[in-house]
């Protein structure tokens, strides 16, 4: 068996087609790998796109990596009749197939739910879309920014901040419908234990991105004057940290701790008690406090959270991720190992985690067809003129 075959894990023994692409259904397959099960990529001649992007080490993207750490993998050319039909063949083992195509590629394509389904009625499908099957907007293009901006978090950014719209740097409305179709994948696994039948999950981005928003309500009852205040970047003694709580909260904690006095006179205005009084607490925390030891004990004092503003990569020094193991390397193919994201779940009596590098395109052909087929290699010739291995 291949290197990045199932380990034990609560998902030990499920089998997962995964034919999606980025990473909407990427990272929903990553994170079934991490709980056991043999997921297979599947990808066009052409390669995922994520190929190209990130660090090359091995012949393999760093993004590609990251997405893709612990499956098996392999190439298909569905444009021709005998990969369609080697498609349905692999679905007829498979418990579960992800896809993120737009709707109705996957008809097109020949290997929808409804014909996989007829060839194996206790087969679930997730399918992630921008704006879901079936819909007025359903043939939209939709990466992750499209949703940002329709859904209403660009706009709410740039009102907080006082700022032009931008994007967010994190692709929040994939992997918000990454991990919801999770959710509707396992619930659809629970469920045909109990009825021996499939399901189809139709995710759509903008549904997950919308449920997952916390300040929704917010613009659905125009009540945003109800809202806390936005927490603060404060340049202190101990570096730029953000305090959790708006001005309104920390200074009177301020006065009711350190006896600060209001700066501003009885006759200021709003916006000149607001100045003030924050430039007294950045007083406060930049000058009163002299350390780092400092300002950490009076944040303390006050029950204020707080939190380093420092770039991502020294993310895995944190001493939390650190004691978690919230990174992992794994061999990178070339001798060396490389630096990935753990499994987020940790269990009491079951095992998560990621199971290896990511797959060359088209790596593991032969190693799937004979696992989940059966397939002799004389048999596997059949298929040759569909099956694509990328060298590296």
């Amino acid at each position: 068996m291949s290197e990045n075959t199932s380990t034990a894990g609560p998902l030990a023994g499920v089998r997962v087609l995964d034919m999606s692409r980025v990473l909407a259904g990427p990272f929903a397959g990553r994170m079934l790998s991490d709980l056991g099960a043999d997921v297979v990529k599947v990808e066009p001649p052409e390669g995922d796109v994520t190929r190209l992007w990130g660090k090359q080490i091995a012949g393999l993207a760093g993004y590609f990596f990251q997405q893709n750490a612990g499956k098996r993998g392999m190439s298909v050319d569905l444009r021709k009749p005998a990969g369609t039909e080697l498609i349905k063949q692999l679905a007829e083992r498979a418990d579960i197939v992800v896809e993120n195509f737009r709707p109705g590629v996957m008809d097109r394509l020949g290997v929808g739910y409804a014909s996989l389904k007829e060839r194996n009625p206790k087969l679930i499908m997730l399918s992630i879309s921008g704006f879901g099957a079936g819909g007025p907007e359903s043939g939209r293009a939709a990466y992750a920014p499209i949703v940002h901006a329709e859904t209403g978090l660009l706009h709410r950014q740039a009102f907080y901040t006082d700022a032009k719209p931008v994007d967010i740097a994190q692709s929040i409305a994939d992997t918000n419908a990454s991990l919801h179709g999770l959710v509707g994948l396992l619930s659809a696994l629970y469920a045909r234990e109990q009825t021996g039948v499939g399901q189809h999950v139709d995710m759509a981005m903008i549904d997950a991105s919308v449920v997952t928003d916390d300040q929704m309500h917010y613009a659905l009852e125009d009540s945003y004057e109800t809202r806390g205040g936005n927490s603060d970047i404060w340049d202190t003694a101990g570096g730029t940290m953000l305090i959790s709580g708006d001005l309104r909260y920390i200074w009177s904690l301020l006065k009711e701790k350190y006896q600060l006095v209001d700066p501003s006179g009885p006759d200021a205005t709003l916006e000149e008690k607001i100045s003030a009084r924050r430039a007294a607490a950045q007083t406060f925390f930049k000058s009163t406090c002299t350390d780092r030891e400092a300002v950490i004990a009076a944040l303390a004092n006050m029950n204020l959270a707080w939190g380093d503003v420092r770039p991502a990569e020294l993310a895995p020094e944190l001493p939390t991720a650190k004691h978690r193991g919230t990174f992992t390397q794994v061999p990178d193919g070339a001798g060396g190992m490389r630096r990935v994201t753990q499994s987020p779940y940790h269990f009491s009596s079951a095992s998560a985690g990621v199971k290896g590098r990511a797959p060359h395109q088209g790596e593991h052909n032969a190693s799937v067809l004979e696992d989940w087929l059966e397939m002799s290699e004389q048999d596997q010739q059949a298929f040759a003129d569909v099956l694509v291995r990328v060298e590296r």
